[in-house]
């Protein structure tokens, strides 16, 4: 393979991403060991008190609440849509294009869009509140708490669950399906013991996908949680903007991005263990 051209294509693309992403990344990891000077210099002092400052126990708090809610995100979509990926996958020819549009037309939307909609749904006077209203039964408050932003996290990582599961179920073997059925195993026994195994690299990938995001999460849990109900994100978000202490927030980001580099390098793991026993 000639090196120019594959350098003519690559380098362009490798400039931009050392530019726009590395660096500045470089600048913001180069904070986290920072110290403020004053209202606007930082002192790099390579100093791991900010790091130890996210062990606190309240910074603790927050971010095992944040993997807690986003592991049940991941779980609940993983729920919800496994069936909904294998309906896909069996749909027939002509439906099926309908079926995925669906599934991606809310990536058409903004997701601020999306999130204001749900409030117009979920708020006090709503429509959830006013078809309970109209039965004469008494409101709920479904803003403004961990439901809430629990709801809206499914409502918004779902199609990246669903979007990988159903391109690993769409790749299937029908003819092991029907074999099984036919050597007198059950659907249940079937979908345990077949469809399960073969779609684990999906089902892997759609946790993953699902998982990182929501850990990082900002917008859903700013705009329908509460006081009690934020997020990692949203700490970080006020360190940056509200309390000025760039290089907390720069060790907040980065504890957060380690997370998702664990997170990451379980699922390759996983992956690996099941290729050996495969």
């Amino acid at each position: 393979m000639r090196r120019g051209p594959f350098w003519l294509a690559f380098g362009p693309a490798a400039s931009w991403l050392a530019m726009f992403f590395l660096l500045p990344m470089g600048v913001i990891w180069a904070y986290s060991f920072g110290a403020n000077q004053g209202p606007t210099e930082i002192a790099i002092t390579f100093t791991p008190a900010n790091y130890a400052r996210t062990l606190e126990p309240l910074y603790l708090a927050i971010i095992a609440k944040s993997a807690w809610l986003a592991a049940l995100t991941t779980l609940l979509c993983l729920v919800i849509g496994f069936p909904v990926a294998f309906a896909i996958a069996f749909a027939g020819p002509r439906l099926r294009p309908w079926l995925l549009l669906g599934i991606m037309l809310p990536f058409w939307t903004n997701l601020l869009v999306r999130t204001y909609a749900l409030i117009a749904v979920l708020r006090d006077e709503g429509l959830i509140n006013s078809v309970l209203s109209w039965m004469a039964l008494p409101p709920l408050q479904l803003l403004y708490n961990n439901a809430a932003v629990l709801f809206g996290l499914v409502y918004v990582q779902l199609p990246f669950m669903v979007l990988p599961l159903y391109a690993s179920l769409d790749r299937l073997d029908r003819s092991l399906l029907e074999a099984s059925l036919d050597l007198g195993a059950s659907q249940a026994a079937t979908l345990r013991r077949i469809v399960i195994p073969l779609a684990m690299p999906g089902i892997l990938s759609g946790l993953v996908l699902t998982f990182i995001p929501t850990l990082g999460a900002y917008l859903t849990p700013d705009l329908l949680g509460g006081p009690d109900s934020q997020m990692i994100a949203n700490v970080i978000e006020r360190q940056f903007k509200r309390a000025n202490d760039w290089p907390f927030g720069a060790a907040l980001s980065f504890l957060l991005m380690y997370l998702t580099f664990a997170a990451m390098a379980a699922q390759s793991v996983l992956a690996r263990t099941k290729e050996k026993r495969a």
